[in-house]
């Protein structure tokens, strides 16, 4: 049986590259979106989750009879909550009402105890990621936690430039731009950095909230696009990241996964919105038959309850 996997974690990566059919720029630059839906989770940051769970486990600061600790909006807490489920380690998860319901309750379902964070009237702010991040700071002072502490794990950098391998591959070698939205940076840096290395001329756009513009030097703000716009500059950011910053209000990117939706067949999340919103405008600006790469993060079924009050 040679296509029986080990076990649920080897499901991860490789997923599809889709050219999309009916929202796309009038001057016929081709977009195509990374269906990381395809992951187990249903979002990318299983990835990320693999990488610094597997990471820890060779060098020793996550032991047998251990547990990870992480401060999470969603995704990346459902997808340790899979990882930590298949290896047998505890999670404690710190979140917020501020983030969808559904990926609280995929956590809980997977395993995980989660803290709760009370956020300002359900929005994303740098308060309220601040005080999560603190609270999971204290959690990880217990013996035994090890905390993944997704902002400063450059474990996750790898993940990332796999990611950017099957982007190459997938698109035979002919990706003229790269656009990411911005959490941790990581995912913008490690998939851009394999890119470039194929590619030097390939431009790298950073999209970020138009609400909390903090990367291109403005003020933090508040916003509801969950997974990115923590409301500080990232550790991960460098200047050099990204050719340029590109900035998709809350409205605009929730238009935009109604489209994706009703237009495309593809039910995504807000920072998928983010992203395509970009990448449109973007093509915009390119020469007529240019590749652009993109990513949809995760899937909409992560928002339902959003989505149907929307």
């Amino acid at each position: 049986m040679p296509e029986l996997q080990p076990d649920i974690l080897h499901c991860i990566g490789n997923t599809s590259l889709v050219a999309l059919r009916h929202v796309v720029p009038s001057k016929g630059c081709r977009i195509l979106l990374k269906i990381e839906s395809e992951n187990p989770t249903g979002s990318m940051k299983d990835r990320m989750a693999l990488a610094m769970v597997e990471a820890a486990e060779v060098d020793g600061r996550l032991k047998p009879g251990g547990f990870v600790v992480e401060y999470t909006g969603g995704s990346t807490g459902v997808s340790l909550a899979l990882v930590c489920a298949a290896k047998g380690f505890p999670l404690e998860i710190v979140t917020s009402d501020a983030f969808a319901r559904e990926k609280l309750d995929h956590m809980t379902m997977l395993g995980a105890n989660l803290t709760i964070v009370p956020s300002d009237a359900g929005r994303i702010t740098e308060k309220l990621m601040r005080d999560m991040i603190e609270t999971a700071r204290q959690i990880a002072q217990k013996p035994g936690a090890f905390w993944t502490d997704q902002l400063n794990n450059k474990d996750t950098l790898p993940a990332w430039q796999k990611m950017g391998e099957e982007i190459w591959q997938q698109t035979g070698g002919q990706a003229d731009a790269f656009v990411q939205s911005v959490g941790t940076a990581a995912s913008l840096g490690g998939a851009g950095h394999a890119l470039r290395h194929h590619n030097p001329q390939i431009r790298i756009v950073a999209v970020e909230p138009a609400e909390s513009p903090v990367l291109s030097g403005g003020q933090s703000g508040a916003h509801k696009i969950d997974g990115i716009g923590i409301g500080f500059v990232p550790p991960h950011w460098r200047n050099d990241i990204a050719d340029e910053i590109d900035h998709v209000s809350t409205e605009d990117a929730i238009a935009m996964t109604k489209r994706l939706a009703r237009e495309e067949g593809i039910f995504a999340g807000t920072s998928t919105g983010c992203n395509v919103v970009a990448a449109v405008r973007l093509a915009e600006r390119l020469v007529p038959r240019a590749t652009i790469a993109t990513v949809m993060c995760d899937t909409g079924m992560k928002y339902l309850s959003r989505a149907a009050r929307s």
